[in-house]
């Protein structure tokens, strides 16, 4: 489901598969996988270094799926409906 602006640009949702890569930054909202005192890194509990570690993990993810599709194809052509299909006033 996307539109296609004068100036060639895509909006709205577009799936690609390289979008599932987004999904690993929703893991830091599972706590139990993280949730040690051990190991420690520079003194630092486990619960916090692997969130720290985390926001860079999801930065890179982020910016692999940005990289990845900002040049998927556009929609072929324009919408084959005419404002006359559209038209839901007489629907009732």
């Amino acid at each position: 489901m996307s539109s296609r602006k004068s100036n060639g640009k895509v909006t709205g949702f577009q799936f690609s598969p390289w979008n599932l890569l987004l999904l690993v930054p929703l893991l830091i909202l599972v706590t139990p996988l993280f949730n040690f005192d051990k190991p420690r890194l520079f003194g630092m509990p486990f619960f916090y270094w692997f969130q720290l570690a985390f926001v860079f993990v999801g930065v890179i993810c982020v910016g692999i799926v940005y990289v990845m599709t900002k040049k998927v194809g556009i929609n072929p052509g324009p919408d084959k409906l005419t404002v006359d299909d559209l038209d839901e006033r007489n629907a009732r």
